[in-house]
């Protein structure tokens, strides 16, 4: 079996991994826009998470397999599409993910100094399509939002750039970094602490800077029957509610930048007229189901920056069907549905793009399997591909003149970025530039 998976972020590196190990003989061809594998890993988790970051050993191990092949700088939809792969393929995976950010729908919110996470997660972590410098110029920032992005959005803001050299950060964002004049960065959640979205673990990490007071705002440490249910009922946001209220009630300290957490602070206005200058938010209160209502009150909060951190989203991929209001292909247990909601024969789907921006990365290895089985119990029933040889979509690539990178490509890349992080007694610094990426790759 012949199988394109288009997208080689962690969703799409479990399918191979999981499609390799059945009982069917598959060669497996992985297209990425990117000219480096791994998406979200590498792309869009903080620097300073080590940890989360060894997922990398695990899905190189999928790379390295004989019947795995990685085609990175092919964008689906510019260099291939969907008729292209499918004569190649018996069946192609869309795994492309959530890199765009959620809009919110209040007032000011384009104005210039407001900017979405997921173009800020982007710059700091090197992507190579995003601009190469940040407008880090405001002293006080807002954070709106109160999941695992906003605490790593609002910890870099916070952090001082030397606190991030060790880490892998390219040398232009140390420099953007070091020249931020920030004291304040202020993390808003409409909801109460119970209802907070990010991991107890994501949340004690805030408190391990030497450099970043942490505050808690007590006003907004309130709880209703839901609350009460949720932590008796959920470790995870009892350990959370008991962290935050520690947090409240003991001395500020005298480190020299310091990260708030507001709860029950709803945003209803950006304030400013041709940049920002505040955020008015509107204190909440709790109905008991754990939902909120306003209690008329507002706050004007003097800030020079807003990031709103509200949820990622899909974006739509070229002859494949797409929900725009859930940013999600709809699929019947991962086969992608037409507009009739009837399956289209050998198109599958998988990762973010299929379910929706939540959960954490592992989440993602459920989905896979439920893919790859419904792929594997149409196996017989698959159009076979028009030239299934893995030559042809080579020819294919080198006669449109894109200039893809292999797994021995990948192999020089990663090896470059190590010896990078060598000299300066790091583990890797990121190679930015496209271009640079492409042309170490390709030797």
């Amino acid at each position: 079996m012949r199988v394109a998976i288009v997208g080689a972020g962690p969703a799409g590196v479990y399918a191979a991994d999981i499609l390799t190990k059945s009982d069917v003989d598959a060669q497996i061809d992985l297209f990425e826009k990117l000219p480096a594998p791994y998406g979200l890993v590498r792309y869009g988790v903080a620097p300073d998470h080590p940890r989360i970051k060894g997922i990398v050993t695990a899905l190189q191990k999928v790379l390295d397999r004989p019947s795995v092949r990685f085609f990175g700088n092919v964008e689906y939809g510019v260099d291939i599409k969907l008729d292209d792969l499918r004569q190649f393929y018996d069946a192609v995976i869309f795994s492309t993910g959530a890199m765009a950010d959620r809009a919110l729908d209040v007032p000011g919110i384009d104005l210039p100094g407001s900017y979405g996470a997921a173009d800020f997660v982007s710059w700091y972590d090197g992507h190579p399509d995003v601009p190469r410098t940040w407008p880090l110029t405001a002293e006080s920032v807002a954070v709106l939002g109160v999941g695992n992005v906003a605490l790593d959005v609002a910890r870099i803001l916070a952090k001082t750039a030397d606190e991030l050299l060790v880490t892998e950060i390219p040398s232009n964002v140390y420099e953007g970094l070091a020249s931020s004049p920030v004291t304040d960065v202020h993390v808003f959640g409409r909801r109460g602490p119970a209802q907070a979205k990010f991991t107890p673990l994501e949340l004690r990490e805030l408190d391990h800077s030497p450099n970043v007071e942490v505050i808690v705002h007590a006003e907004g440490i309130e709880f209703d029957e839901a609350s009460m249910h949720a932590i008796r009922t959920n470790k995870q946001v009892e350990m959370i509610v008991k962290t935050l209220q520690e947090w409240a009630i003991r001395d500020v300290g005298t480190r020299p930048r310091r990260l708030h957490l507001h709860f029950l602070e709803a945003p209803v206005e950006v304030l400013g007229t041709d940049h920002v200058t505040g955020l008015r938010t509107e204190t909440q209160e709790l109905t008991g189901d754990g939902n909120v209502r306003g209690t008329g009150t507002f706050t004007d909060w003097d800030v020079q920056a807003v990031y709103r951190a509200v949820g990622y989203l899909s974006t739509h991929l070229a002859d494949i069907p797409f929900d725009h209001v859930s940013g999600t292909i709809p699929h019947l247990a991962g086969r992608v549905l037409d507009l009739d909601e009837v399956p289209m024969p050998g198109v599958y789907t998988t990762g973010w793009i299929k379910r929706g921006p939540i959960g954490l990365i592992g989440h993602t290895k459920g989905d896979a399997l439920e893919t790859i089985t419904s792929l594997l119990e149409d196996a017989a029933a698959l159009p076979p591909a028009t030239s299934p040889s893995p030559a042809s979509v080579v020819e294919f690539l080198e006669q449109r003149g894109v200039p893809f990178v292999t797994n021995e490509g990948w192999s020089r890349l990663d090896a470059h970025e190590i010896a990078l992080g060598a000299a300066h007694g790091r583990e890797r610094v990121k190679v930015v530039s496209r271009e640079e990426m492409t042309t170490i790759s390709n030797g």
